[in-house]
C-alpha cells in the first residue's frame, strides 16, 4: 500500500466519548488553537496545526482537510509518522501532513507544529532580506531564519506543496534546530514544545515580519543580538498564558 493511502483500523481508533481526559484536553486545545490562528490572521482557508500524541509513539493529532477556523473536536484525526491516517470513517487530512510527520520524526523536542501562509512573511522567503528578530516579542527567531528551497529536492516543476515523506524530510533538514523556517514562494513553518508556544511563535513571526517591512521603509534596522534573542525568548515563554487567554477569548467570542 502506498504511503499516501489512507487506511482504516477500527481496533486502533477511539471516539471523542471514550477518550481519556488528557486526550480530550489536548484535542480541545488544538481546536482552540485552530480558531486563534484564524482569528489572528495567521491562517485563512489554508494552513494547519498539529500536536504530538502524548502516549502513542510516532503519532500526532491534526484536523481533517478543512479550513482551520471551522475545526471542531470531531474533526481531529490521528496520523502516524508515515503520513497514514487512522480513522474508521476514512476521512482525509491535509496533503501537507508530511510537514508535521517529518518534523516530529526529526525533532523529539517538538510537540506542536504550525504551517501557514501568513502574508507579511512571504516576502522574506523570496528576497535577499532575511527575517530577523526586531523586537523582544520575537526573540525566538534567533540570529537567522532558514529558508527552504523546494527546487533542491523536487526540481523546478513542483506545485511547492510538501506532499511526500521525501519533501517533508528535506524541509525538516532545513529547519534543523531553528524555531521557524520560511518556505520560498509558499509560507512558513513554526515549531514549539507546546500548542501555546507554537501559536505564540506563529503569531509573532507574522507580527515581526510586519514590523520589519515597515522599518525597512525608514532606514537601517538595529536587530536583536543573538544574546538578546535568547534572553527575550526565554522570558516570553514564561508568560505564554497571558496572550493565550486573550486570543482564546477573542476567538471564541466570534462564535457566540
Amino acid at each position: 500500500m502506498a504511503l499516501l493511502e489512507v487506511i482504516i483500523e477500527d481496533f486502533d481508533s477511539i471516539t471523542i466519548e471514550t477518550m481519556s481526559q488528557e486526550i480530550k484536553a489536548i484535542i480541545d486545545e488544538l481546536v482552540v488553537a485552530n480558531k486563534i490562528l484564524y482569528n489572528e490572521g495567521v491562517v485563512d482557508g489554508f494552513g494547519h496545526i498539529s500536536v504530538r500524541h502524548p502516549s502513542k509513539e510516532n503519532r500526532f493529532f491534526i484536523a481533517k482537510s478543512m479550513a482551520p477556523g471551522l475545526v471542531t473536536a470531531q474533526d481531529i484525526l490521528e496520523c502516524d509518522f508515515e503520513g497514514v491516517i487512522h480513522d474508521p470513517a476514512n476521512r482525509t487530512s491535509y496533503v501537507e501532513r508530511f510537514i508535521h510527520s517529518e518534523i516530529f520524526r526529526a525533532r523529539s523536542d517538538v510537540n506542536a507544529v504550525v504551517h501557514s501562509h501568513s502574508p507579511s512573511v512571504i516576502p522574506f522567503g523570496v528576497t535577499s532580506q532575511r527575517l530577523r528578530p526586531i523586537c523582544h516579542m520575537s526573540g525566538f527567531l534567533g540570529a537567522q531564519t532558514p529558508i527552504y528551497e523546494i527546487r533542491h529536492t523536487a526540481g523546478e516543476t513542483s506545485d511547492l506543496l510538501i506532499n511526500s515523506q521525501k519533501l517533508g524530510k528535506s524541509l525538516a533538514n532545513t529547519l534543523g534546530s531553528a524555531t521557524v523556517a520560511l518556505m520560498r514562494g509558499h509560507g512558513s513553518v513554526a515549531v514549539g514544545t507546546s500548542i501555546k508556544q507554537v501559536v505564540y511563535r506563529a503569531i509573532y513571526t507574522e507580527a515581526n515580519a510586519k514590523l520589519q517591512l515597515e522599518s525597512m521603509k525608514i532606514g537601517s534596522i538595529e536587530f536583536l543580538t543573538e544574546g538578546e534573542a535568547l534572553a527575550t525568548s526565554a522570558m516570553a515563554d514564561i508568560h505564554l498564558e497571558r496572550p493565550w487567554a486573550l486570543w482564546k477569548e477573542k476567538a471564541l467570542a466570534k462564535l457566540n
